[in-house]
């Protein structure tokens, strides 16, 4: 008995290792090039508070104001708070919110790339996250001084909502986030229990490394950021916040989890073959 358990676990290691293969080369050869950031002309100036068409900053450039928030927005209109409220409480601080009108990848990295801030808040256009909470942030990313390169990350976390949320969940759906919670420690980003938490403030150079870099579009672009981010030790702080569900999600629960853990493999699988590599810098045309 004992030969013939041997024999199939060696035959199960092997199948398992062709799979791995596999799905390794398969991923390698359907892995695409970073999408190319090409500015149509119109895209390229924007309405200042003259109405005057002034041209778009680059991220290369040096700041102009102290905050630059970037709203990923998707036919959000109901949802979408108004964040210049939160600001303008304050007449010496300087600031612009960016409301990118496509929740993909591709246009928030535009969003990001003509940014004037110091910093670069990434912030949900519902609102879910308490937007007072940004002075969490703030102290998070100054306790990680000093900063490499001017380079630092503060995450904002539901982490510790975590055992409410479990109570009003089902049995099933608690299962998929733990097991997409696995995968995201697994193969892609350690030592950070919220990576979807649509609440992160990012120095100008964290932002620049990190965006430049980016593949994944939709909801998994936040594992990539910080996998990114960790690939070239940029600190990284973990800051509980506030956040309320709010109604109109476009999330299934299932299916999005579904491709995320796909996406979660592709990324760890397409980076580990060398079909996308990490680079420096990136221009923006």
């Amino acid at each position: 008995m004992a030969p013939l358990l041997l024999h199939l676990a060696v035959i199960g290691a092997a199948l398992a290792a062709v799979a791995l293969i596999l799905i390794s080369f398969v991923a390698f050869i359907t892995a695409t090039e970073m999408p190319h950031l090409h500015r149509h002309e119109d895209e390229k100036f924007f309405l200042n508070a003259r109405v005057q068409r002034e041209a778009l900053p680059s991220i290369q450039d040096s700041p102009t104001k102290q905050l630059s928030v970037v709203v990923p927005s998707y036919n959000e209109e109901k949802r979408c708070k108004p964040y210049s409220i939160f600001l303008k409480q304050d007449p010496t601080f300087t600031y612009e919110v960016i409301v990118v009108d496509d929740g993909s990848k591709d246009e928030t990295s535009k969003g990001v790339f003509s940014s004037r801030g110091e910093k670069i808040l990434m912030a949900d256009a519902d609102g879910a996250t308490k937007f007072p909470d940004i002075e969490k942030l703030e102290k998070g990313l100054n306790d990680l001084q000093p900063w490499p390169d001017q380079m630092a990350i503060a995450c904002g976390s539901r982490a510790h909502l975590e055992k409410q949320s479990i109570a009003q969940r089902s049995y099933f759906r608690t299962l998929l986030m733990y097991g997409f919670h696995f995968l995201v420690w697994f193969l892609c980003v350690k030592g950070i229990r919220d990576t979807q938490c649509g609440f992160k403030l990012l120095t100008r150079e964290a932002a620049s490394r990190t965006f430049s870099s980016l593949h994944i579009e939709r909801w998994a672009f936040d594992v990539e950021l910080l996998y990114i981010a960790q690939f070239f030790k940029i600190p990284i702080a973990e800051i509980a916040v506030n956040w309320t569900e709010i109604e109109g999600s476009k999330l299934v629960p299932f299916w999005s989890w579904l491709q995320m853990g796909k996406d979660l493999l592709l990324i760890r699988l397409r980076y580990l073959t060398g079909a996308w590599r990490l680079e420096q810098t990136r221009k923006v045309n």
